[in-house]
């Protein structure tokens, strides 16, 4: 009775896989396009500190179906960070991509996706974001560590020079969301970008405002520590805008993350989110470098035994038959004239296989140019 129970458990589920099947849409399908949007926008959400990234290229896609329409979405992205923060109310589509020459910070994603009733839901991701050095130049800008002492002091004296220039209202620092330093002769010159909250200030301790209507904005300074120049973008929108497939909680500043403990030079992407819901992120994508399958060509036994032809001899006739090997003299050759049932009573065992249809040498016209494979995936650049 349990080897019955058994059998029928596994009935079920080969019936069940033998449903699935794994479709791969061009990479700048539509298709693939509306659920790369839907992840980028997922990713951003989940996206707490830091800037903003934007879809950059679609690197591979697959679809695994089902006879019900609720389908899954496997997709590997290319996103690049934007000078847009996290609570930047900006449409992305209004950000810019940061310049490789300012050190592009670029985000690899590989993100499952399900289909049910028509609406596509991130079910689970996992992320690396690196910098980009390939147009790494001497005497440019370079990143410095988010808690960077020196860096750290120009952007508190910075800070206190923006307060010097705000009435009734007191900025504290929310958080550093990048730092370069770039060599000249007469010292090194810092450009800073740091978030602002509004504060609440008591015997000259400022502590963050935790209100969602606090204000906030991005502050730009440039410069050395003893004169440099400071401007702000405040944030119109107060709340951070969470697009309807995203869960990200609203942000609250916290003491402790005024000073990165981390020697990044970068703020990264949420690395993982549920990746255990789904076995499709367990292993590497290696199958991103799949390619078409080529079919082998089936080679006759007695051929294969057969030593190769002369290149100078002129090529064989296909229609001819085999020659009789107890014959003294080779076989007279088959009338081509003759019909296809003669010639197949004559020469009955015999098989001709080729990869391409022979073109009569005075017939050029005739030729069949040789097609050209246009490949899936990847898709697109839209940026660099």
């Amino acid at each position: 009775m349990k080897l019955l129970g058994m059998s029928l458990v596994l009935g079920l589920l080969a019936g069940v896989w033998a449903q699935l099947s794994v479709v791969r849409p061009l990479c700048d399908s539509p298709e693939a396009e509306e659920a790369a949007l839907v992840a980028q926008d997922y990713l951003n959400s989940q996206h707490a500190h830091g800037y903003k990234y934007v879809l950059n290229r679609i690197e591979d896609i697959k679809v695994y179906t089902q006879p019900d329409g609720d389908n899954t979405y496997l997709l590997e992205l290319d996103l690049l960070e934007t000078d847009c923060h996290v609570l930047d109310p900006t449409p992305l589509a209004n950000c810019t991509v940061r310049p490789k020459i300012l050190t592009a910070v670029e985000g690899d994603c590989d993100v499952v996706l399900k289909k049910v009733g028509g609406a596509l839901t991130v079910t689970a991701f996992k992320c690396k974001t690196e910098e980009s050095t390939e147009d790494f130049c001497a005497g440019c800008p370079i990143l410095l560590p988010l808690n960077d002492t020196m860096a750290l002091d120009f952007v508190q004296t910075s800070l206190v020079t923006l307060n010097n220039m705000t009435e009734n209202i007191t900025y504290t620092l929310a958080e550093v969301g990048r730092v370069t330093s770039q060599v000249v002769s007469g010292g090194p010159i810092y450009s800073a970008e740091y978030v602002v909250v509004e504060a609440i200030c008591l015997d000259d301790v400022c502590e963050p405002l935790q209100d969602p209507m606090a204000s906030r904005g991005l502050c730009t300074a440039k410069g050395l520590s003893n004169d440099h120049t400071v401007s702000c973008k405040m944030f119109v929108n107060l709340m951070p805008a969470v697009d309807a497939n995203g869960t990200a909680p609203v942000v609250q500043v916290h003491k402790d993350s005024l000073s990165p403990k981390h020697g990044l030079r970068h703020h990264k992407l949420t690395a993982l989110h549920n990746p255990h819901l789904s076995s499709l992120l367990s292993a590497e994508s290696l199958e991103s470098a799949e390619t078409v399958p080529v079919v082998p060509a089936v080679v006759d036994a007695g051929a294969a035994a057969a030593p190769a032809a002369d290149p100078a001899a002129p090529a064989a006739d296909p229609a001819a038959p085999a020659a009789d090997p107890t014959a003294a003299d080779p076989a007279p050759p088959v009338d081509l004239g003759s019909s296809s049932d003669s010639v197949s009573a004559e020469i009955p065992h015999v098989v001709m296989k080729r990869d391409v249809p022979v073109t009569p040498a005075d017939n050029p016209a005739a030729q069949v140019d040789p097609i050209n494979l246009v490949p899936v995936c990847p898709g697109r650049i839209r940026f660099f």
